[in-house]
């Protein structure tokens, strides 16, 4: 475990590193090694003469590089292992290429290649980055985060693999999910490479093919559940309460059933928070926001149906929720707006076995009483299976007799917002509300185009996943990403530079908020409900300074002026360049 002792200049702006490290050592640390753009005066002095070719390289030129030798790559996947390899030899190179290429380079880092990524994590595994803590070493969890690579950490990234975006139980395969959101932490957000851990527990799989995969890397052995399962994750969190007090923790890709207790269970407990729940929450809510502006409503006025009622969906029902009560609507009547579709169709509250997340938006049977049953049937399929169970009530006869303003979809299902489903919403609503929002695009509930066309370009639409611009009948459709990319890096940033000893809904609503007023273009025609993925790391100031002021309003964190704030957020940012080296004091030289 190393220091990380950058100073900065508050000057000049020229920062400078102590560092211990000498030689081939020093080449194989990727947060310290500079490659070919070792100066002259650093090359002698820790001893790297005759390691380097001669010419002294400049980041540009490395950056230039490396980008000739991206575009080379025949497929997503290739390109994701390239620079996958490239943050392994040297972070700050890494960075730097991302930041010139952010909306090009972002789908391959993160979704939706990394869901191709994880799948075949086992097989292009190449070099070990964070921690894994399989089930069998549940006794040596302080020893295990006492081996992270550096001392100081702000935030943590930690999934058990079990729901791995729409993909299901991925095993150990699933660490591709927090190294890959880290690596937007630092991208949009600024926080310092050295400063982020991504954790993997590894309870085992479920997953028949991992386990019979003879290059699969985690523990062999079906899901530890129930007592042993809990008891496993409770020793975590302690381990991490003792190691790295204040530490933000955030959750990923839990399952349905566990992720919302845990989020219950800890968010009092530890500085934390659920990306899934409550950033896809506000990104959603941003998407409705800015689709508001344009069609002139009222969010007290709206009527969602919400097709996938797992940690996502029910998280984007609550966030939408609390921000219709927050614009005057009474709560339960905010709630009954929301109508939620997943394998027995419309969830019901006579239905046995709902989880208590998904009781509090089932409508009661006497709401559909008198519906009409002349909606063309049967829907299509709503997260497996028919979508409908016996005598349920499918999406197309929902979306008739709802009339909703607002189509969501978490399902991991393609296709299932069908023609006629869109069709049968359009006839109801002058401007229909469409976020098919899931994970890869090969998971996405329809395709823009599609949704465009069967609305006759009267759709507000925004996905999950990256879709080029759509052109229909002489007009042009900028498509944005409604990804949590945009939330979840400005949201951390907050909580860091404040110091926040929690994380609040609150503060969410703000990002939400934050973002939305962001999208510059969105009531112009065919205009984005968000703004462009070049700007993420200004809109993630912008939400770093909204959450953080929350924050500080809530008294979850220390009281500073405006003017202190502006001042610590931007100081916290980190941009990828090269350090001064000096040798740490006492060290011999090289």
């Amino acid at each position: 475990m190393m220091d990380f002792p950058l100073v900065r200049d508050e000057r000049t702006g020229e920062e400078t590193l102590e560092v211990s490290l000498t030689g081939t050592a020093l080449l194989r640390q990727p947060l310290f090694n500079k490659g070919s753009s070792f100066p002259e005066d650093e090359r002698r002095d820790f001893g790297l003469l005759g390691l380097l070719p001669p010419h002294v390289n400049t980041l540009d030129s490395q950056a230039a590089r490396r980008y000739r030798e991206y575009l080379h790559q025949h497929t997503d996947l290739d390109k994701h292992i390239l620079l996958r390899a490239l943050q392994d030899r040297n972070e700050v190179l890494f960075y730097r290429l991302l930041s010139d290429h952010v909306a090009e380079m972002m789908p391959i880092i993160y979704t939706p290649t990394v869901g191709d990524a994880c799948r075949h994590f086992s097989h292009i595994y190449r070099q070990a980055r964070g921690l894994f803590i399989p089930y069998t070493h549940r006794h040596d969890l302080d020893a295990i985060l006492d081996n992270r690579p550096f001392r100081e950490v702000d935030v943590i990234v930690v999934t058990d693999g079990e729901r791995i975006l729409g993909l299901g139980d991925q095993g150990v395969d699933g660490m591709g999910i927090p190294v890959g959101k880290l690596s937007l932490y630092t991208l949009c957000g600024g926080i310092h490479p050295a400063r982020t851990l991504p954790v993997l527990l590894d309870p085992g799989t479920d997953n028949a093919d991992k386990l019979a995969d003879p290059l699969y890397l985690g523990w062999r052995h079906g899901r530890v559940r129930g007592p042993e399962y809990d008891d496993f994750v409770e020793s975590f969190v302690q381990a991490v309460r003792r190691k790295l007090p204040g530490v933000l923790l955030q959750w990923e890709d839990f399952a349905q059933a566990n992720a919302r207790r845990l989020l219950d269970r800890y968010r009092d407990r530890l500085c934390t928070f659920n990306d899934d729940i409550q950033g896809t929450g506000a990104v959603a809510l941003a998407a409705v926001l800015a689709a508001l502006r344009v069609t002139g409503g009222r969010l007290r006025d709206q009527c969602a149906v919400v097709v996938g009622a797992g940690s996502a969906g029910l998280g984007i029902a609550e966030q939408l929720a609390a921000a219709m009560a927050r614009d005057g609507l009474p709560e339960a009547e905010a709630r009954a707006r929301f109508w939620l579709v997943d394998k027995p169709g419309l969830l019901l509250a006579d239905m046995p076995g709902l989880l208590p997340g998904q009781q509090k938006f089932a409508q009661p049977p006497e709401r559909v009483a008198g519906w009409r049953r002349d909606a063309p049937l049967p829907s299509p399929p709503v997260a497996g299976g028919e979508g409908k169970g016996e005598g349920g009530i499918g999406l197309l006869e929902v979306v008739a007799n709802v009339r909703p303003t607002v189509l969501l979809g978490v399902s991991g299902q393609p296709g299932v917002f069908t023609q006629a489903v869109v069709r049968e919403m359009a006839r109801h609503v002058e401007r229909p509300i469409i976020l098919p929002l899931s994970n890869p695009t090969s998971r996405a509930e329809a395709a823009p185009a599609d949704l465009i066309a069967w609305t006759d370009g009267r759709a507000l639409v925004a996905t999950g996943s990256p879709f080029p611009d759509v052109t229909w009948r002489g007009r042009t459709f900028r498509i944005g990403q409604c990804n949590n990319s945009y939330v979840f890096p400005g949201v951390g940033l907050g909580v860091i530079a404040s110091r926040a000893r929690r994380v609040s809904d609150e503060m969410f609503f703000r990002a939400a908020e934050t973002l939305s007023a962001s999208a510059a273009d969105g009531t112009a025609p065919g205009g984005s409900l968000f703004p462009p993925l070049e700007e993420v790391r200004q809109v993630s100031r912008r939400i770093a300074l909204a959450v953080g002021a929350e924050a500080m309003r809530q008294g979850l964190a220390p009281p500073l002026s405006p003017e202190e704030w502006q001042r610590r957020v931007d100081a916290t940012m980190w941009t990828p360049r090269y350090p001064r080296f000096k040798r740490r004091p006492g060290e011999p030289a090289a």
